[in-house]
């Protein structure tokens, strides 16, 4: 059974602030004593689609809440498989803002895995929503290729039975990965900035002379991983930047580099001749 009522705004202000009426028409349904939908304005396809549908015993159509949910849920699985490892921590691996944070990533460092943080802190509903997501209701969480893997005390279990190692996977050494790098092209340029951009007057100047030679080069940017412009100096035992490479063999700096365009041996090198 169902039956239709019209109310004057003005003359019902109770009813009109209590449902939050603040234009007209405004059509109010109702099922067993509830409000359970309602529509703003003549909008007559609209209206006769509303009264079809709650006729018929039908659920209202899905609203902006459940498209907003679907749309945290699309997120977070975007998040959680961002690296093959990540961690959702209380702030960052360099200044982590609680205990428990540090300590998973003092494990995780200690067994030399490889992983990607994001800070739950920075986002408020990405703190709410994972939780009912993974049904986890703590900080931090681990995820191996968008798994739930657990918090502090399950990965304290896996490092004791000797499974952390077997689960996550390990960061490549800094030796490994040098050696990778500079193999990663026959002439690879280890500068301050790229081929585009020089970001100092060393490297401006090398890719002037490298461009000139008509030599194909890839080019890495140190200014954008630390631990490479650290450790390449260590490892090739020379200081400064740029550092050229031919067949992952040092060749030089910039000073380096105009002496062999000078006594014309520098195409002959780049193209590892000599």
């Amino acid at each position: 059974m169902s039956f239709q009522l019209n109310l004057e705004a003005e003359a019902v202000p109770e009813v009109s602030e209590k449902y939050g009426i603040s234009s007209v028409p405004t059509f109010l349904f109702f099922k067993n004593s509830q409000k359970v939908d309602r529509l703003d304005g003549a909008h007559a396809p609209e209206l006769t689609q509303k009264v079809q549908r709650h006729a018929a015993g039908a659920a209202p159509a899905p609203g902006p809440a459940a498209s907003a949910q679907e749309q945290l849920h699309a997120r977070l699985k975007k998040l959680i498989n961002a690296a093959p490892c990540m961690l959702f921590m209380k702030g960052s691996p360099k200044e982590p803002r609680c205990g428990f944070s540090r300590q998973l990533v003092e494990i995780l460092t200690r067994h030399g895995v490889a992983f990607s943080s994001f800070d739950v802190f920075s986002d408020e509903e990405v703190r709410q929503g994972l939780k009912a997501f993974s049904s986890w209701p703590t900080y931090p969480q681990l995820y191996v290729a968008g798994e739930l893997v657990g918090g502090l005390d399950i990965v304290k279990e896996l490092e004791a039975s000797g499974e952390l190692d077997t689960i996550c996977p390990k960061a490549q050494k800094l030796e490994d990965r040098l050696k990778s790098l500079i193999n990663k092209a026959p002439v690879m340029l280890f500068m301050k900035g790229n081929k585009q951009m020089a970001k100092c007057g060393f490297s401006k100047q090398i890719l002037e002379i490298m461009n000139n030679t008509g030599v194909d080069y890839e080019t890495f940017d140190i200014l954008e991983d630390e631990e490479v412009r650290q450790g390449l100096k260590s490892f090739s035992n020379w200081p400064t930047y740029p550092q050229l490479y031919v067949k992952g063999e040092l060749v030089g700096g910039l000073d380096i580099v105009k002496e062999l365009k000078e006594s014309g041996e520098l195409l002959p090198v780049l193209k590892g001749e000599n």
